[in-house]
């Protein structure tokens, strides 16, 4: 394969193969010499319970698995996230029929290959979709707005923030910003280091569906939303915080594979700009840190002010 320019930072491959077979000492001498992350996965189970944790940029998909269809874990890993946040490459150490593929590419992977006969044709396609993937996540770097989930991006909620901050202090009007963290409820759902990818797309179309036209949600962290809330007082904000939180772990029905969901809120609120200024982006970060307060509070109350 001719040499190809160094990638913008080390792409992360899960690879999904028996521990100790041909096919993954195969993929670990392809994949690590090119620069490549790679993590290895030996069951369709551990790949479904790593994956939102890891956050690979590739999954490939051994389609001889000890426990699962190979073709079912990868229409689930499909359904649980976005399109273009995880491309799976299944691969096999046999001959591909056609029927095979047909199955592989139904259920949502990017390609079905066998790498005994296309070793380098698997490497060419994994640096298209790496080089793809990464490219993609500059941009989205660079937006202020997801074009998947068609939230604001971090640096379009602080650019929002800006744009109220100053409307409020003109109309010496009060700011809030609510903060709200999911995660599957104990009572209800098995435990988990992270909330499923499909819990957090599902809980983020609930907050486009709840909120006010002039609310501004985003993403905050993995698994935290932001929701700026402008003419809304301190009173106002916790208020706001109860019934979106209410909202999340109520609303149905719920998509298959969703659990029930726990909601913890921090939010932090100016009743006047103008009497009272706040740096906009402090704002965003004041809510973020009381909801990291109310996730270690523990049982009870699961909503905090910031400073409270």
């Amino acid at each position: 394969m001719a040499p190809r320019p160094p990638f913008s930072r080390p792409p992360v491959v899960l690879a999904v193969s028996v521990a100790g077979t041909w096919l993954r000492q195969a993929l670990a001498s392809l994949l690590k010499p090119e620069g490549y992350r790679v993590q290895f996965a030996s069951s369709g189970r551990e790949l479904l319970e790593r994956a939102a944790a890891v956050r690979p940029d590739i999954v490939v998909l051994d389609t001889d698995l000890p426990d699962l269809d190979a073709v079912s874990v990868c229409r689930e890993l499909r359904q649980n996230r976005a399109a273009w946040d995880m491309p799976v490459m299944m691969i096999t150490s046999l001959l591909v029929t056609e029927g095979e593929r047909r199955a592989g590419l139904e259920a949502g992977a990017w390609d079905y290959l066998s790498i005994v006969l296309r070793p380098e044709e698997l490497m060419l396609k994994l640096d298209a979709i790496a080089r793809l993937k990464l490219d993609l996540e500059r941009a989205l770097e660079q937006s202020s707005v997801n074009p998947v989930s068609g939230l604001y991006t971090r640096r379009g909620l602080e650019r929002r923030a800006r744009e109220l901050a100053a409307d409020a202090l003109r109309r010496h009007s009060p700011l809030a910003c609510v903060a709200l963290g999911i995660e599957p409820d104990p009572k209800g759902a098995s435990a988990r280091t992270a909330p499923l990818p499909g819990a957090v797309a599902y809980a983020a179309t609930v907050l486009q569906a709840s909120a006010r036209a002039s609310d501004a949600i985003g993403d905050l962290t993995e698994g935290a939303f932001a929701v700026l809330a402008p003419a809304t007082s301190p009173e106002h904000a916790l208020s706001m915080a109860r019934r979106l939180s209410r909202l999340i772990e109520t609303a149905g029905p719920r998509p298959a594979g969703v659990p029930p969901l726990r909601v913890h809120a921090g939010y932090e609120a100016a009743a006047n700009v103008h009497e009272t200024p706040i740096e906009p982006v402090s704002l965003i970060e004041h809510a973020g840190a009381a909801l990291i307060q109310a996730r270690a509070a523990g049982p009870g109350e699961r909503i905090r002010a910031y400073g409270a």
